[in-house]
């Protein structure tokens, strides 16, 4: 067709298909890679931390948080306990959907553009749940606290010794637990927030309790930062030195690679 152009009206038509094909690049090119309006926004500015929300565990009391949630007020952070339907004993998954609603207020409520969470025991697993269901998309950091993330012997004999004992939530903490094997088959720690683990060798509830070892977080064992420590797993949240670990993973920046230097400093609150 272009055989019978005059040179001048050939590189008109050239030009012109140039103009066509370089638009048609334009708008395929993003629907093809993924990157088009619908793509992921950015990872949160690790330097701009937004409210935190704290996530009881098992039984769910909001009071064995409270105080780690008012010390993080008292550093000008706006923290708040969540708390779970069922006193945080039954489905994990729907205290998950419970603790999204959370996320959700609280953004709205501060039109912060993340939130830093901290899980305690089962918390941690209701946080992670949460954040393989999309909410990693919201958070900034997500901390669990003596948390069972591989299921913990103690809901094993529960449900071997005490059935009625052992509802919906406690079986969802077992070592096999369908629920775990599920959230823990891919990766541990989805990409948006970064991940902290704090947990303690004295763990009598959390058992093993290198159960709460997190694949991809910065682990913490209370005792690799001081030795001495005796902190059980009732005392996580409660506890100054636990509290001032909290207080230094959740500040502005990347998480902080604790070690036995900062002890002295960390006891000092």
């Amino acid at each position: 067709m272009l055989a019978g152009l005059s040179p001048a009206r050939r590189r008109l038509a050239l030009a012109l298909l140039a103009v066509v094909v370089l638009a048609v690049v334009a708008v395929a090119v993003p629907l093809l890679s993924g990157r088009g309006d619908d793509a992921p926004s950015a990872a949160p500015d690790q330097d701009e931390p937004g409210p935190v929300l704290l996530v009881p565990g098992y039984g769910g009391s909001t009071r064995s948080l409270q105080g780690l949630a008012d010390r993080l007020t008292a550093v000008g952070r706006d923290a708040s306990v969540v708390a779970v339907p069922g006193e945080g004993t039954g489905d994990l998954t729907a205290s998950a959907d419970a603790f999204a609603a959370a996320v959700d207020d609280a953004l709205a409520r501060t039109g912060a553009d993340s939130v830093d969470v901290v899980g305690y025991s089962a918390g941690g697993v209701i946080a992670r749940l949460w954040a393989a269901d999309g909410g990693a998309e919201q958070a900034r950091r997500v901390l669990t606290l003596g948390s069972p993330h591989h299921g913990t012997r103690v809901a094993d004999l529960a449900t071997s010794l005490a059935p009625s004992q052992c509802p919906e939530g406690c079986q969802q903490l077992t070592t096999d637990s369908d629920l775990l094997a599920r959230l823990n088959a891919g990766d541990e720690t989805p990409d948006g927030p970064t991940w902290v683990s704090i947990w303690t060798t004295d763990d009598t509830t959390v058992t093993p309790p290198e159960s709460a070892r997190l694949d991809g977080a910065l682990e913490l064992p209370v005792q690799s930062v001081c030795a001495d420590a005796q902190v059980g797993h009732g005392q996580l949240p409660t506890d100054p030195l636990v509290q001032a670990m909290v207080l230094a993973e959740l500040a502005a920046g990347p998480p902080v690679e604790l070690t036995a230097t900062d002890c002295a400093r960390l006891r000092q609150g």
